[in-house]
C-alpha cells in the first residue's frame, strides 16, 4: 500500500512517499498531490523517496511533469533518501542528470534554500 504525506518545513514542502508507485491509483494520487502543490504557488519541493520500494515509467513520467512545471516557475525539486535500486532506475533512464538529489532530508533542506 502506497502512502503520500505532505509536511511543511522552513524553506519548502516535503513530500514523503512510501510503497510502490506503479501506474495505478497511487500514481494518480501522486500526480494530483504534485499538481495541488504547484497550484498553491509553492516553488520549493523535496520528495523523500526513503520508503519507496518501486517506481515504474508512469511514476517517472509524473516526476518529470512536476519537474517541468516547477522549473517553468523558477522552482526547485530535490529528491532525497534514494535507495540503491531506485537510484539505478534514475541512472538507467538518465534522469539522474535531470533531477537534483541529496543523500539525506537535512541535506535536501539546506540545498533547496541555496
Amino acid at each position: 500500500m502506497s502512502q503520500i504525506k505532505i509536511e511543511e518545513q522552513i524553506g519548502g514542502t516535503v513530500l514523503h512517499l512510501k510503497g510502490q508507485f506503479i501506474g495505478g491509483e497511487e500514481t494518480d494520487k501522486l500526480k494530483d498531490t504534485l499538481r495541488e502543490i504547484a497550484e498553491q504557488k509553492k516553488n520549493k519541493l523535496i520528495i523523500n523517496l526513503n520508503k519507496v520500494t518501486y517506481l515504474n515509467s508512469t511514476a517517472l513520467g509524473v516526476f518529470i511533469a512536476a519537474h517541468a512545471n516547477f522549473v517553468k516557475r523558477e522552482g526547485k525539486i530535490i529528491l532525497c533518501c534514494i535507495s540503491k535500486s531506485i537510484e539505478n532506475i534514475f541512472i538507467i533512464t538518465k534522469l539522474s542528470l535531470v533531477f537534483t538529489t541529496a543523500e539525506t532530508l537535512d541535506e535536501a533542506l539546506k540545498s533547496i534554500n541555496e
